[in-house]
């Protein structure tokens, strides 16, 4: 521990995770601050060995790292997710686990509903027709080489009623959709607010993910329950890498089961050349961005005043935001 006096070390491993234009105010005590561009896991341990408090947005802090520290009091997630941080091996070593909540919900729902209204009216598979010449060809005032589908009276399946699924909600009901809130997979008895998993995979027009990656969650939705959606959803996911089987995913493309899938997020990130994701990115029915849904200037700037607001708390003694293991 840092002795009475002693002015703290501040490591931020990854500032690069924010825009350039993020402004990160410098925290409001003595201190001695660290920024790193970027982090790679072999290098975490031999950063963070005498931090007093890590910042980390995806830089993963993993036990063998976190046991090596000697003055490590905090970790600062730049981000709601924890899953880049071993929480129990923090917990075993008296070290408090913050992270951000509440800052993206304009920018992840909105988001979600770029990418259903673009599949969903077949946005951009109709720009690259226009782009390739397809109108010229076509001869007349307009063609319909792509499903056109309006949103007013679908089925909107949520997976997720934290504060995200919840603004998800709220826009599709103003869309005139029905608002389905599942149940949480295998799980009965959770009220009439909820509708059984399995329901909200057979009848709903769009599934939408917003839940945490879990090993409760890990591929919860595989071939099983593509197998399951009959009317041949949209399935977006804003949330995390992870939550979707993607070679299922490939395959419940290749079969019909699902009319496209719009996501943000896979299981490695960057992927690599021949991941699932990017194989299918070229089709018109497929839309994916690169982690981009929580990254308004609006959002990043709330995130990074309230990345210093949660190290500002710890360090006077009022910790906020702290995740248990």
């Amino acid at each position: 521990m840092t002795d009475a006096g002693e002015i703290p070390r501040v490591v931020f491993l990854d500032r690069d995770t924010l825009s350039p234009e993020t402004r990160l105010r410098a925290p409001a005590f003595p201190h001695r601050m660290e920024v790193f561009a970027t982090t790679a896991p072999a290098e975490v341990a031999e950063r963070i060995r005498d931090a007093d408090i890590v910042i980390t947005n995806k830089a993963p802090l993993r036990r063998e790292a976190i046991v090596g520290t000697q003055n490590l009091r905090l970790v600062a997630v730049a981000a709601t997710g924890t899953d880049v941080v071993d929480l129990k091996a923090c917990a075993e070593r008296g070290v408090a686990v913050s992270n951000i909540r509440s800052y993206a919900v304009h920018t992840v729902p909105e988001h979600t509903f770029a990418l259903i209204f673009a599949l969903r009216r077949s946005i951009a598979a109709y720009r690259d027709a226009v782009i390739r010449g397809r109108w010229q060809e076509a001869g007349q005032f307009c063609f319909f080489d792509y499903p056109i589908r309006d949103l007013a009276g679908s089925t909107l399946g949520i997976i997720g009623d934290g504060v995200l699924g919840r603004a998800v909600a709220d826009l599709g009901r103003a869309l005139g959709m029905r608002v389905l809130f599942s149940a949480y997979k295998g799980a009965s008895g959770m009220g009439p607010l909820y509708t059984p998993f399995d329901e909200v995979m057979r009848t709903s027009d769009v599934i939408t993910l917003h839940s945490p990656l879990m090993p409760a969650t890990r591929n919860m939705i595989a071939e099983r329950e593509f197998a399951l959606m009959e009317r041949r959803p949209l399935l977006i996911n804003t949330a995390r890498g992870g939550l979707v089987d993607e070679e299922a995913l490939a395959a419940a493309l290749d079969r019909g089961q699902i009319s496209g899938a719009g996501f943000d997020v896979v299981t490695q990130e960057p992927p690599p050349s021949d991941h699932p994701l990017m194989r299918l990115a070229g089709r018109p029915n497929v839309i994916l961005t690169p982690h981009v849904a929580w990254a308004s200037q609006e959002a990043i700037q709330s995130l990074a005043d309230q990345l210093i607001d949660n190290v500002e708390a710890f360090w006077s003694g009022n910790p906020r935001n702290v995740v248990a293991p």
